[in-house]
This record gives structure tokens, sequence and C-alpha cells, in this order.
């Protein structure tokens, strides 16, 4: 996580708190070194946030799981508590948080682009703003079927569409992304291939990216005249959820923001 701006965030908040002796840094690790990593930690330690590739291996190390990880067999959060490490995700309120604060206080129908742990959180975002209906695109629909049981779970119906046909629709297939609310969950690298799906005037599109800023896709989808809320949001509202959960403090929310707008600079996807 070394490119990550977490550690801006937690150090502004533990500043602001008054947590002089608490220290948060950047650690790259791969998923087979997680449970050795626990095992030898002292009481000091109290949380790590988790990134890919360890999400998945984050909830089956976790002496216990709370709900959100558990329906989505990925967590963000470790936090130390009286029975060990527990896993938590806070990716949902982030998403959420990041939407409601863009206007979006409910929404019908939505599309998430791509399969992974970012968006199941977002599945879970959107049903609790009471989706009946989400679209996933992805390049291979096998990759879906974990997003698709979450979203079963929840009592969602979805239908999963292939990112090629959407982008060049042939006979059978009805082109472009038509939801009102699209959440965009994929890699900088990949995105060359979602300019073409069609954006619209009238679009909410959130990019869980945040650096660099503006994306290829925020800036196709404003060319559109959608609107564009970009990931800087989710990163702070799902930290702020982090620093309440390991120091059992409320958030400092102006002193983070303050720090993340500094690291950031203008033009950082605030909507």
């Amino acid at each position: 996580m070394s490119h990550s701006l977490s550690p801006v965030l937690h150090r502004a908040a533990y500043a602001a708190l008054g947590l002089t002796g608490w220290s948060y840094d950047a650690l790259d690790l791969g998923a087979e070194d997680l449970p050795v990593l626990l095992a030898g930690l002292g009481e000091e330690w109290r949380g790590f946030s988790v990134t890919m590739p360890c999400k998945q291996a984050a909830v089956r190390v976790a002496d216990t799981v709370g709900r959100l990880p558990a329906l989505l067999g990925a967590a963000n959060t470790l936090v130390r508590d009286d029975a060990g490490w527990r896993a938590e995700n806070t990716d949902v309120a982030g998403i959420g948080m990041a939407l409601q604060l863009a206007g979006i206080e409910r929404v019908d129908t939505a599309a998430v682009v791509g399969a992974g742990g970012t968006a199941a959180a977002a599945a879970v975002a959107l049903a609790s703003l009471g989706a009946r209906h989400v679209e996933v695109v992805v390049r291979d629909p096998a990759r879906a079927q974990e997003l698709t049981g979450v979203l079963g779970t929840l009592r969602v119906p979805a239908e999963v569409r292939r990112l090629d046909e959407v982008a060049r629709p042939g006979r059978h297939a009805a082109g472009g992304l038509d939801a009102p609310l699209v959440v965009s969950t994929v890699p900088i690298d990949a995105q060359p291939a979602l300019l073409d799906l069609g954006w619209r005037a009238g679009q909410t599109v959130l990019d869980v990216l945040y650096a660099p800023w503006p994306t290829p896709l925020a800036e196709r989808v404003s060319a559109a005249g959608g609107r564009v809320v970009g990931g800087a949001e989710v990163l702070f509202w799902q930290a702020t959820e982090q620093v309440e959960l390991m120091t059992g403090h409320a958030a400092p929310i102006e002193p983070m923001r303050a720090a993340l707008d500094a690291a950031l600079g203008h033009g950082n996807g605030r909507s």
C-alpha cells in the first residue's frame, strides 16, 4: 500500500486527537505473510488498514469477523479487541457516504463495473440506498459469481453484461450503460476500455480511483455532461470509520479533510 494516502489521514487524525504515541506506516505484504505478521505482534498494535491482495486473507486469519466482511468475504480493516483480531469492512460506509454527500439518497437501478472486493462493497452500498436492480459489467462473466452471490443474499436482482458487448453491441445486445448511477472499480490501466460506454448527461459516475486525478474515465464522463464523484471521497470516509474503530474516538473530520486536500491538491475528485 505504498501508493496509499491512508497514512496521511490516520496520522492527521492521531495528531488532532492528541495520540502522540501512535504511528501509522505502510507495509508491503502478500496475503501469505499476514498470518505470520499478526502472530508476532504485541498488544501495542491496534489495527491495520488492509488493501489488495490481502482483503480475503484478512477474513481467514481474523479471530472474529464482522457482519459486512462475513457477507463480502473481504475485510479492509483489522482491529485488536479482547478476542484478538477482528475483521471489519469500512469500504461500504465510504462508498455510501460519498454517494449520499453527492446527493444520491436513493437509487432504483445502478451499474457496477468490475467484480472484485471493492465492487462487492459497492453492491452493498447500493442495496442500502434502495437499489432494486444492478447491472454488473465485467470482461469475464465467470468472475462475477461472488458479486452476484452477494447481491443475491441481499435480494437485489443482478444482470451480468460483458464489457465488450456493452461497448460494441451486436445484433442481440444493447450497447451503452443506461443506469443513472454507475460505480467503476477498475484500475487505471483498464480504463481505456470504459471510455466508449455511451456516457451521457444526467448520469452520476463514482470512480473509486483518486490518483492520478482526473482519470480518463472522469474526463470522458464530464465531457459528456455527466457528474463524477472521485475516489478521494471514498478514501476519506472509509478512513474516518477506521480511525473510530482503532482509537475508540470520534474521527476529527476537519483536520483529516485538510490533510487529504493538502496531499491531493486541487481537482481531487470531490463532487
